[in-house]
């Protein structure tokens, strides 16, 4: 039996993972999805990233978590990232799902330079905070009517210091045991930064042919590639 700790991306919460958690529970591994201060269930929590990665964090350590499979999608990389360095030889794997990846000293808009712009504008004119995304953004990412009302519904306004304060990383990302799941309707290639991850020998790559949200679209394949990433 392995531990999961699933960590979804920005404006969601612990709710993203409902369809991916039976298909992992039925395997009879421990499941637990996290919600992210500041967001879902726990709006009106102050953030920063820092917290974020507290947050995952203290969820393997309180409950004494072993042979750990760390899932971080879209913005939640970047503090599973770290977190996964931070919990020592709890860690079994990391999963990074369409997502960022921590960088020292850089942060999420650092690594984002062509959207820098229009997320600082949204913090600032949203109170601190990264406003939710739209039916819209949800457009072309293999989603049914269903799925994107469900997330647009749900999404929670996003803490805007977790995007602009800088990761922390103590060794290199690289060492650590990664699968990279890349989303095709996202876009075909990683990213330069982890297409050089990619190129060590502690990574690899798995190719999903759906968008940005596959714990909605292809929750079914989403729970199989992270099985077999915990089989590795």
């Amino acid at each position: 039996m392995v531990n999961f700790v699933l960590v979804a991306g920005a404006w969601l919460g612990a709710w993203a993972w409902d369809d991916v958690v039976p298909e992992l529970r039925a395997g009879g591994h421990g499941v637990r999805p996290v919600t992210l201060s500041g967001l879902a269930e726990r709006s009106g929590v102050a953030a920063g990233l820092q917290t974020h990665v507290r947050d995952v964090v203290d969820v393997v350590e309180r409950h004494d978590l072993r042979d750990v499979v760390l899932v971080g999608h879209s913005y939640a990389g970047i503090p599973v990232g770290q977190a996964a360095e931070r919990i020592g030889d709890r860690l079994r794997h990391v999963v990074f799902v369409d997502s960022n990846v921590p960088a020292d000293g850089e942060s999420f808009v650092s690594a984002w330079p062509d959207g820098r712009a229009a997320v600082e504008a949204s913090i600032a004119a949203n109170g601190g905070f990264w406003a939710p995304l739209t039916g819209a953004d949800c457009a072309g990412q293999g989603l049914g009517d269903a799925q994107t009302g469900r997330i647009v519904a749900r999404a929670t306004p996003h803490p805007g210091a977790t995007l602009t304060e800088p990761a922390v990383l103590e060794g290199a990302l690289g060492d650590l045991p990664a699968t990279y799941v890349k989303c095709l309707l996202d876009g075909e290639e990683p990213s330069p930064d982890v297409a050089e991850l990619l190129r060590g020998e502690h990574w690899r790559l798995v190719e999903l042919d759906t968008g940005h949200w596959p714990m909605f679209s292809r929750p079914r394949e989403l729970a199989r590639v992270l099985l077999d990433a915990a089989a590795v």
